[in-house]
C-alpha cells in the first residue's frame, strides 16, 4: 500500500509540473495559445476547483464535525487566505494561482493517503480527480507568477511550483501514516482549506478567466465542474 500511495501521489504531481511546463512552452511561442484558449485553461482550473470545495473537501470535512466547527472554520480559512493574499499582492508577489492549488492539492493528498487502506478503488478515483485539478492549476500558476517576470525568476517560479508539487507525496504519506479518514482534525484542515479556495476563486480566479465580448472561456469553468462531477459519481 505505501507504493501505491507514493505511485499516486507522484502521478498527480507530474500532472501540474507538465502544466507549468506548458506555460513555459507559451511564453516561447506567443503564438501557439490564443487568448481565448488561455482564458479557457484558466476557467477550467476554477471549475475544477469549486468542484473539489462542493463535492470532496466540504462533504467529507463536514462528516467528521460539528455543523458549526465545519462553518466557523470555514470562515477562518476564507478571512486567512483573504490576509495572505493581500500581503502577497502588496509586495508584487502574484501568488495565488499557486496558493489555490496549494490549498487543494495539500488536504486532497492528505485524504488520499489516509483512505487508501479502507478503500483502494476510491483513492484511485480521487487521484486521477486532483490530476485533473493539478494541470491547469500549474498552467495558472506558473503563467500568473511569470506575467511579468524576467528569465530567472521564471525558472524559480517553475522551481517553486515542482518543489510544492511534489511536496503533495509528503504530504499524501502524512495521510497515510498519521490520519483516519473520519477525524475531526482533518475535517478541520479540509473546511479551513475550502473556505481559503472559495476565497481565492472568487477574488482572483474567476475575474481573470472573463473575456470582453466573448463567451466560450466561461464553458471552461463549466466542463471542470462536471468533470469533477464526473469523477466524484465514480467514486
Amino acid at each position: 500500500m505505501l507504493i501505491d500511495v507514493i505511485i499516486l501521489a507522484s502521478g498527480a504531481a507530474i500532472a501540474a509540473i507538465l502544466g507549468a511546463m506548458l506555460g513555459c512552452v507559451e511564453k516561447l511561442k506567443e503564438n501557439w495559445l490564443k487568448c481565448e484558449t488561455r482564458y479557457g485553461i484558466l476557467a477550467f482550473g476554477g471549475g475544477a476547483l469549486l468542484a473539489a470545495v462542493s463535492l470532496v473537501l466540504v462533504p467529507k470535512g463536514m462528516h467528521s464535525q460539528p455543523a458549526c466547527l465545519a462553518i466557523s472554520s470555514f470562515a477562518v480559512g476564507a478571512v486567512w487566505f483573504m490576509f495572505v493574499d493581500r500581503f502577497f499582492t502588496r509586495r508584487g508577489s502574484p501568488v495565488s494561482q499557486f496558493m489555490a492549488m496549494m490549498l487543494d492539492f495539500v488536504p486532497e493528498a492528505i485524504v488520499l493517503g489516509a483512505i487508501i487502506t479502507s478503500n483502494y478503488r476510491e483513492a484511485v478515483f480521487l487521484a486521477a480527480i486532483i490530476a485533473a485539478q493539478n494541470f491547469p492549476e500549474g498552467f495558472n500558476a506558473y503563467r500568473e507568477i511569470t506575467q511579468k517576470s524576467t528569465g530567472i525568476l521564471r525558472g524559480k517560479a517553475m522551481l517553486l511550483i515542482i518543489a510544492g508539487a511534489l511536496s503533495g507525496i509528503v504530504w499524501a504519506l502524512v495521510g497515510f501514516f498519521l490520519c483516519r479518514p473520519d477525524s475531526m482534525p482533518l475535517g478541520l484542515l479540509m473546511t479551513f482549506c475550502a473556505g481559503g479556495i472559495f476565497y481565492l476563486v472568487f477574488r482572483n480566479i474567476a475575474p481573470q478567466a472573463r473575456v470582453e465580448n466573448n463567451w466560450y472561456p466561461s464553458l471552461g469553468a463549466v466542463l471542470g465542474f462536471m468533470f469533477g462531477m464526473a469523477g466524484h459519481a465514480m467514486i
